[in-house]
């Protein structure tokens, strides 16, 4: 068996906490059983590893969320990297492709698709590794995992059983579905039809879906679909390939399952109603404070809200309305101005484009965690100061080697070729000017510290 594990989204939902390159599975809001904090991804990835799935899975992502994942995992993984958002038909497709031509998977291997984000108890897992054998038995082109509802909710789809079919069994027969019913065609069928939620957890075998993209004249080579990737159209792998699938059945999962997408959802499962520097009124109920920010913030006579905080912004939201947030930020265009990398984390602390003399300037905060570095590089545009604050470090700068402590600053100039190693976690202010901050000026030239001191 192989899984999929799929990592996207557009950050919205959770705004302003996550954006673009930290959507809400990265978020450390969650508790572990050693009482840290800890984001959905890691622990889904945890109890992955629970039950040895874990050296079976590849993630698919696509490039603003690579480092963040190996910032947060901190271990070998095999990540298949999306270079656009193309909706989870193209990214599953994409993942597959890997599988069947890169890693030569037998198309009779069962592959099992599942959301990075699922807040479930450990045994769920136990029913993805039943899809080997309910494939095998079922004959059925793909296994769903259908969750047990505990309210007629308008919120999920639905997976209907065929008729006589008993839901205490390994699995049912699908009849049909029913995408987000109101409230009262919610009861009906669940009292009436025995319908589960869709979770968005789904198998199926190699070849099947290999021959659906050999059906629709889609390369099955990974580094061709890579190339052509653009061009697959934007579409579900709900709509492209399950509803056109004709014999589908379901494993009915009946233990805790929730989805955490949404501020009054997530905030449900933390353990303290406040996160960073907060306070709330005794009379205040139902309400939960997160701020990343080093100032207070207070909640006063008003119960049943979210107000959360970051560089990237402050909502202030009943509850009940917080999945709106989404179409409300949608114009929302800032630089997100806390990132997670694969050597730390950094805080954009101001941004100031000056007009008339065309230059912009950028300060951030930056962590480097203990035996990490920055890639050995240069800029074109822009020139930076270092000034540390934390830690110790050595640099490198245009071919000499020097050591740094809290209280040095290190001028670098465009042009300049510099790294820099964190010999403890170190941490330092950076300060750029340029006429143009962006990505595509950083030249990288080597990522490895050994192979950069060696070129000294």
């Amino acid at each position: 068996m192989k899984l999929i594990l799929l990592s996207g989204g557009s950050g919205k939902r959770l705004w302003p906490l996550s954006n673009d390159s930290r959507s809400k599975q990265f978020l450390k809001l969650l508790k572990n059983e050693r009482n840290m904090e800890e984001s959905m991804i890691q622990r889904v990835w945890k109890q992955l590893k629970k039950v040895d799935l874990d050296k079976r899975t590849i993630i698919t992502t696509n490039k603003s969320q690579y480092d963040m994942i190996l910032n947060q995992l901190d271990e070998e993984i095999n990540i298949v990297i999306e270079p656009n958002r193309r909706d989870t038909f193209p990214a599953i497709a994409l993942a597959a492709t890997y599988l069947f031509s890169e890693q030569n998977s037998d198309l009779n291997e069962v592959v099992c698709v599942l959301p990075v984000d699922p807040f479930v108890e450990d045994h769920f897992f136990d029913k993805i590794k039943d899809f080997e054998q309910v494939l095998t038995t079922s004959g059925a082109d793909i296994a769903l995992i259908g969750v047990q509802p505990t309210n007629p909710s308008e919120s999920y789809g639905y997976i209907v059983p065929a008729r006589n079919e008993s839901v205490n069994s390994n699995y049912v027969r699908v009849s049909h579905f029913k995408e987000k019913p109101t409230t009262e065609e919610a009861k009906n069928l669940i009292s009436m039809q025995q319908a589960f939620w869709n979770c968005g957890v789904f198998g199926f075998k190699l070849g099947y879906l290999i021959n659906v993209l050999r059906n629709n004249e889609l390369p099955t080579n990974y580094m061709e679909l890579l190339e052509s990737y653009s061009k697959l159209p934007k579409i579900s792998f709900d709509y492209k390939v399950v509803e056109n699938a004709t014999k589908i059945v379901m494993v009915p999962y009946k233990g805790y399952w929730k989805d955490l997408g949404t501020w009054d959802t997530l905030t449900g499962e933390m353990s303290t109603d406040v996160l960073g520097k907060g306070i709330i009124s005794e009379d205040s109920q139902n309400s939960n404070i997160i701020s990343e920010l080093d100032i207070p913030v207070a909640i006063l006579g008003v119960s049943n809200i979210v107000v959360a905080v970051s560089s990237d912004g402050i909502l202030v939201s009943d509850k009940n309305k917080s999945p709106m947030i989404k179409s409300l930020v949608t114009s929302i265009e800032n630089r997100p101005m806390y990132e997670e990398r694969r050597w730390g984390w950094y805080r954009v602390l101001d941004y100031t484009k000056q007009d008339n003399k065309e230059s912009e300037i950028l300060t951030r905060r930056i962590c480097i965690k203990e035996g990490k570095n920055l890639s050995y590089q240069y800029h074109l545009r822009r020139s930076e100061t270092w000034n540390f604050i934390s830690g110790k470090g050595e640099v490198v700068l245009d071919g000499k080697r020097l050591f740094v402590n809290s209280g040095d600053v290190i001028k670098i100039n465009s042009g300049m070729k510099h790294a820099l190693k964190a010999i403890t976690e170190l941490e330092f202010i950076e300060v750029q000017i340029g006429t143009e901050l962006i990505n595509e000026d950083i030249i990288r030239i080597n990522n490895n510290w050994e192979d950069i001191l060696s070129e000294i």
